[in-house]
């Protein structure tokens, strides 16, 4: 019986060493056609958060991207690129990261992933009425190809957080702002949305990932890596022990442990491929916004002890996005000067990762300081 998980080492995005590693993956799964029938409209699921060139490993790397819709051509399937950017026009931030480039090689669509409505009724949720882009859920497969980054809000953002962009547009503010501070019960959400939209197989880009300030605004990491899994979130707790990162730090774990999901216990004879048990990356830069296991304990101190997002204002362009995606109203830009309300900021961080220029950093709470050093 195969393991649900295959790490592959991939050292570079050398297109003919791609098509061999993502080959390798499928096959080990059975090959493509367990996956995906002739004639199957077959959604690509990209991380496109932003407009931002390959190089600066913030998006998926077009290689990946090309090659998975490559052998779904071969197959006879219909592939389509797609996402929804935070804040960015999709046409723009497509061409930007390379996909529009791919889309017009092999002749597939490229498309923004809008028309929200309400998915199906599902058992077991722990949110009702999830809307998701029509193209989504009328998609006969989804295919989710995701970026290995750390995370400022979530810790990690990975193969489960990825498909949080089926959710169109400025709908993800409302996410933000209506679970507030509570970074698990965002996680809850993510896990919903990953039962509702079903990916046949998630793959991983991490040949060069991101790490500190991610998921816009850190730095490239080399992890050498392509994952892939046909179930999402056990391999995102496996690369959260392997990042160096603890689980009971990261929301997605509390929140499917709160709930009993299976996938949080983690064995060896999960994964497959080229990495040695109880691996893990040096030197991995993980974001240290606040304590997450301490927080049921002192939960009136959960805003005290979540850093906060302070301005740099010589780095600051006067683009206005800061203001323009903060669901809470709890920023003002006014000639190139944010002022913040602290007591309306929910610590979502998305004024953060949408800054083009890194003009916003975290401020660690001096209550995360002090409990660090317990």
């Amino acid at each position: 019986m195969n393991h649900e998980i295959i790490l592959i080492k991939q050292e570079n995005y050398n297109q003919n060493e791609i098509d061999k590693s993502i080959l390798r993956a499928f096959e080990y799964f059975g090959g493509l056609g367990k996956f995906v029938n002739r004639g199957d409209n077959v959604l690509l699921k990209v991380n496109l958060v932003a407009g931002h060139s390959p190089e600066k490993r913030i998006t998926t790397d077009p290689s990946i991207v090309k090659s998975v819709a490559k052998m779904l051509l071969d197959l006879g399937a219909k592939p389509f690129i797609a996402d929804s950017p935070g804040i960015d026009n999709f046409s723009r931030a497509a061409e930007k990261a390379g996909f529009k480039k791919i889309a017009d090689e092999l002749q597939i669509p490229c498309v923004e992933l809008d028309e929200p409505i309400e998915a199906p009724f599902a058992e077991n949720l722990a949110y009702n009425k999830i809307k998701l882009s029509r193209k989504v859920l009328e998609a006969d497969k989804v295919i989710n190809l995701a970026k290995m980054k750390t995370h400022g809000q979530m810790l990690l953002t990975l193969a489960t957080k990825n498909l949080f962009g089926c959710v169109p547009g400025r709908l993800k503010a409302s996410w933000h702002y209506n679970v507030g501070l509570d970074r698990v019960k965002f996680a809850s959400l993510l896990l919903d949305i990953h039962a509702l939209v079903k990916p046949a197989i998630s793959i991983l880009d991490g040949v060069i990932g991101m790490h500190g300030d991610g998921p816009t605004s850190g730095e490239p990491y080399k992890f050498g890596l392509i994952a892939a899994t046909t179930n999402a979130p056990k391999l995102d707790f496996h690369l959260c022990k392997m990042m160096g990162a603890e689980l009971e730090n990261y929301p997605l774990w509390l929140a499917a442990k709160s709930r009993n999901f299976p996938e949080c216990e983690l064995a060896p004879e999960d994964l497959y491929g080229d990495f040695e048990s109880g691996f893990v990356f040096p030197g991995v830069k993980i974001p240290r916004t606040r304590s997450m296991r301490l927080l049921p304990k002192i939960k009136f101190l959960e805003r005290l002890m979540t850093s906060k997002p302070v301005h740099i204002p010589e780095k600051c362009v006067g683009c206005g996005r800061c203001q323009e995606v903060c669901a809470a109203h709890a920023l003002k830009h006014e000639n190139r000067k944010l002022t913040f309300d602290y007591a309306k900021c929910i610590r979502c961080y998305c004024c953060h990762e949408m800054c083009p220029v890194k003009a916003i950093k975290f401020q660690e709470s001096l209550l995360v300081k002090l409990l660090s050093k317990i």
